[in-house]
């Protein structure tokens, strides 16, 4: 573990909405006011916006008039390098077919690398991990059904969380440093100054009220693995607070996917300092140079502005007071509910009227002693736009315990987890792709789970840690064409779909199915199809057709959003 001198420094950053060359700049000059000579990683929170050309635009949940090719296509054809090595979760506003090919994580472009789905990494002797998307119950037990090409529900579905990648997030019985969602962790505003939250995003506080302000997934991952640090995004707005996990005994607590998580008492009054020690606070005022401005006080909100809320499916929302499995409590009225059969008469009934045996609970463990921290400072940063607090450079000291396999000194570079990689040997035989109609397999529990990944840690440490191979390899391709000005962001065609090398050769590394690949044959057969017919929403209606794949139209997406930030932009 480093001493202070030489702590792990990183910039973390809000949403990114293809804004790098800006993001970077005030890194550079962040660095320049503190005397850094730089920083050892970047961590931008989701809504990075990975957009390779304008085909990618049309797999983006974005309103037409929103589009912007931004500038990442700039660093995925060469003509610019990241100057930092720089990770990122998805968010909701995402080239969602373009992460769809790096499902288990991957550079998206030279150092810079998308986390996946869920993942664990290492940075030195920092532990790392992410999960992206955002919740919806309605959702959640759901596999990834979405796959090329989509309709206007799979944009606005595919970056929905699902059960099953967090299910693997919970098997983790050691500890980490960073915990990274897009979307806040469901209760932590109360763990806050909630009133100087509320004040500057006044609707915010009827969905706290009523436990429907966050993600139970992003929570159900911090009250397992009990970070010291955790970053989100997404709400467009600063705001820390600290997470005291003792309130739980974290011996008593089964914190399995079958928790019921209770949305957290109002506090009371009083105001709690939750700045972190190691931070360093930053504020540039106003400048000439508005990419540069990080840290100056926001301004009366802006008229032009126009509030969306993208996922224009709220009233499906389920509270989150709900199992994380998605099975919910629905109460029956009294001439709903059946009558009980006498035990005499139901004997006298076929034995297909006896009663079913009640589905096996998935049976868990404790909480593993090996995490043992119980306080986690919680940071959500604004996106980057003039005179907004986006960025936040700090120092860390890794708690997670060291591996030989990475190297503790700089330079540091990207490395596997070993016990992350023996989580997905034991769950790929779940994933499933493309599917509407198919069903995850159901949670077995961690004493099922827990001797599987024993037996593919030894698996891991024989063809993997012992042959070398825990450094993520450098090995970004191209896969789709770079964006080409002259045809502009107009077209409604949708891309085509790719197989990814770094897919192709994660898998063959772990030995494992790799369903992302399939026939060209196939992807023919799928694109001439077309988008599957959209589902018959409950107020009658369809989703709207959106214009894709190979027919023409309008797709909307438009409405009033939650007062998620002030200045020119969409949230």
């Amino acid at each position: 573990m480093p001493d202070d001198a030489d702590a792990i420094r990183i910039a973390v950053e809000g949403c990114g909405h293809g804004t790098l060359n800006a993001i970077y700049a005030s890194i550079e000059k962040s660095c320049e006011i503190n005397g850094w000579n730089g920083i050892d990683l970047l961590i931008i929170g989701g809504d990075f916006q990975a957009v390779r050309n304008s085909y990618d635009l049309n797999c983006m949940s974005v309103p037409m008039k929103f589009r912007e090719i931004g500038d990442f296509h700039e660093y995925y054809s060469g003509a610019r390098k990241a100057p930092y090595l720089t990770i990122f979760v998805g968010g909701n506003h995402e080239a969602s077919n373009h992460l769809f090919e790096l499902y288990h994580g991957g550079w998206v472009a030279p150092n810079i690398y998308y986390l996946g789905a869920a993942n664990v990494v290492r940075l030195g002797p920092l532990r790392i991990a992410g999960l992206s998307g955002i919740w919806k119950g309605y959702n959640y037990n759901k596999p990834h059904y979405e796959r090329l090409p989509y309709n206007h529900d799979d944009v606005k579905s595919v970056y929905h969380v699902r059960e099953l990648d967090v299910r693997k997030l919970l098997q983790l019985k050691s500890q980490v440093d960073i915990g990274i969602s897009h979307d806040w962790p469901r209760g932590v505003e109360w763990m806050g100054n909630w009133k100087a939250l509320f004040a500057k995003k006044d609707l915010f506080e009827a969905d706290a009220r009523a436990g429907t302000l966050g993600s139970s997934a992003a929570r159900y991952v911090m009250d397992r693995l009990r970070p010291p640090h955790w970053f989100s995004a997404h709400l467009h707005c600063k705001f820390s607070a600290t997470v005291d996990h003792s309130a739980q005994d974290p011996r008593s607590v089964t914190l399995q996917t079958q928790q019921k998580v209770e949305g957290p008492a109002v506090p009371n009054d009083s105001h709690v300092d939750h700045r972190n020690g190691d931070e360093i606070t930053i504020d540039l005022g106003d400048t000439k140079d508005e990419a540069a401005t990080i840290g100056s006080a926001a301004p009366a909100r802006n008229e032009d502005e126009i509030d969306i809320e993208m996922d224009d499916d709220k009233s499906t929302e389920v509270n989150t007071n709900s199992k994380p499995n998605g099975i919910n409590e629905v109460p029956t009225s009294a001439a709903e509910e059946p009558q009980d059969v006498p035990e005499d008469l139901r004997a006298q009934l076929p034995a297909s009227f006896m009663r079913s045996a009640p589905p096996a609970q998935p049976e868990n463990l404790p909480p593993p002693h090996e995490i043992g921290n119980r306080t986690t400072r919680f940071l959500a940063l604004d996106k980057c736009l003039p005179h907004r607090k986006f960025l936040q450079i700090l120092t860390i000291n890794p708690i997670s315990q060291s591996v030989s396999s990475t190297t503790n000194s700089r330079p540091f570079h990207l490395c596997y987890d070993k016990e992350w990689l023996a989580i997905n040997r034991v769950f790929c035989s779940l994933l499933q792709l493309g599917d509407p109609s198919s069903r995850t397999p159901p949670d077995k529990g961690e004493a099922h789970y827990r001797p599987l990944i024993e037996v593919e840690e030894d698996w891991v440490e024989q063809n993997i840690v012992s042959k070398g191979k825990m450094t993520i390899p450098n090995n970004f391709e191209l896969t789709a064409p770079v964006y080409d000005p002259i045809t502009g962001i107009g077209t409604r065609e949708q891309p085509v779909e790719y197989t990814n090398p770094q897919t192709v050769s994660f898998c063959q590394m772990l030995e494992i199915e790799n369903p992302f690949d399939i026939s060209e044959a196939e992807r023919e057969k799928r694109r001439t199809k077309g988008p599957r017919a959209e589902e018959v929403r409950r107020d009658g209606a369809r989703g709207g057709r959106g214009g894709w794949g190979r027919g023409r139209g309008r797709g909307r997406g438009t409405g009033r959003g939650r007062g998620r930030g002030s200045g020119r932009g969409f949230s």
